[in-house]
């Protein structure tokens, strides 16, 4: 089997040289997503709470157009430039996540693209 590109206009355009998110076989690999309103190119920053929920608008719509959806995930990978927002992003997960949770891994780094506070890759199935 190949590998399927996903593109949907209700996320951020790619910025680079990468898809939005690619399917190979019934594994679904999300691209890193910040806090740009699709609807308005507009990069959110500064409220990581604001940032985080753009990020799960945009990955839900991505997961939607690949035919998944946020029950559908497997693994998710968080980044964010300082831990002290841990607990903010970790509440708005559990508010868009249900039991049994995805797999997580959660990362400080020094800087992210553009300068926002926080970037979430995941990976889902589809069928």
């Amino acid at each position: 089997m190949h590998k399927k590109v996903i593109f949907t206009p209700t996320a951020p355009k790619p910025v680079g040289a990468y898809s939005q998110a690619v399917v190979y076989n019934d594994l679904l690999f999300v691209s890193g997503q910040i806090s740009i309103d699709p609807d308005t190119d507009k990069l959110e920053i500064g409220d990581v709470e604001k940032e985080t929920r753009i990020i799960f608008s945009n990955l839900k719509n991505i997961l939607q157009t690949a035919g998944s959806s946020l029950e559908k995930v497997l693994k998710v990978t968080i980044y964010i430039t300082s831990m002290d927002d841990y607990p903010k992003v970790d509440a708005i997960y559990k508010a868009n996540f249900v039991e049994p949770f995805p797999a997580r891994a959660i990362v400080e780094v020094s800087r992210l693209p553009k300068n926002v506070n926080v970037e979430m890759d995941v990976i889902a199935y589809v069928n």
